[in-house]
């Protein structure tokens, strides 16, 4: 089978048919293109603020544990950050985390460049994903730190935080089930959906498809043993959300369940 492919963007795993589910990793990749000089240390671009750490491997265990497949980002979010608007002032980020990113000092012409190199093939990718086989689910996976470094005594004490916006259909099945379970959950933690869910807000809520925001300690995901782990907790949880959002009026995921 060959994978699609852009720069901006990866499929893997196996399509499902209408009414299946499909993971979105924003933040995915750290790769910054060999003719982007973002002014910054080699080191930056393996820390958080370049990337969201664990997902990439993390959506592709889900993928081979739930059947599914997955669009990821294929740059790092310091070249493009793919969950903002178009509008967006931290869409090209001068500064993140206390580390400023001299080279995202952009001119119009520049930021219209990465928007047609990045952003735009990336959401179109998404987009035609979407249509080619409407999922009853979308699955958003990002990482967090425990702490941020601008805040180092602010700890975050969840294992696991559910975003979501206006649509909480799928965030108020999975909570409770993750909690049932003895995993530390955040309810719009460790920050709020309702504040930064631009990548959903476009593909889920304008669409009315429900979505699961998973975001995942990075602490926990950070080698391939924790991956394993976290990967066997929490796709049943990401069915049984699938599931009921399937009951809910998806047909075509009823067929398949």
């Amino acid at each position: 089978m060959t994978t699609p492919t852009g720069e901006a963007w990866q499929a893997i795993g196996a399509e499902q048919a209408a009414g299946g589910m499909v993971i979105i990793g924003d933040h995915a990749s750290a790769h910054v293109p060999e003719d982007v000089d973002l002014g910054i240390a080699a080191d930056v671009l393996t820390r958080h603020v370049a990337i969201d750490i664990g997902v990439a491997p993390l959506a592709e265990a889900l993928c081979d544990a739930l059947g599914c497949d997955a669009i990821l980002g294929g740059v790092s979010r310091l070249v493009c950050d793919f969950n903002r608007e178009e509008d967006a002032p931290g869409l090209f980020p001068i500064a993140s985390d206390g580390i400023a990113i001299p080279g995202n000092a952009l001119d119009e012409a520049g930021r219209e460049a990465r928007l047609t190199r990045f952003f735009r093939p990336y959401h179109d990718a998404v987009a035609a994903r979407i249509a080619r086989a409407e999922p009853a689910l979308l699955i958003s996976l990002h990482s967090f730190t425990p702490r941020l470094e601008t805040h180092p005594d602010q700890a975050r004490p969840w294992q696991i935080g559910i975003l979501y916006n206006e649509d909480e259909r799928a965030a108020r099945v999975a909570i409770p089930l993750l909690r049932a379970t003895d995993i530390v959950t955040g309810d719009n933690e460790p920050y709020s959906g309702r504040i930064l869910n631009a990548t959903m807000n476009r593909h889920g809520e304008a669409a009315g498809l429900p979505y699961l925001g998973i975001e995942v300690r990075q602490d926990l995901i950070g080698d391939a043993e924790g991956v394993a782990l976290w990967a066997e907790r929490l796709a049943p949880v990401i069915r049984a959300t699938w599931e009921a959002m399937a009951t809910s009026g998806h047909d075509a995921a009823r067929r398949l369940a």
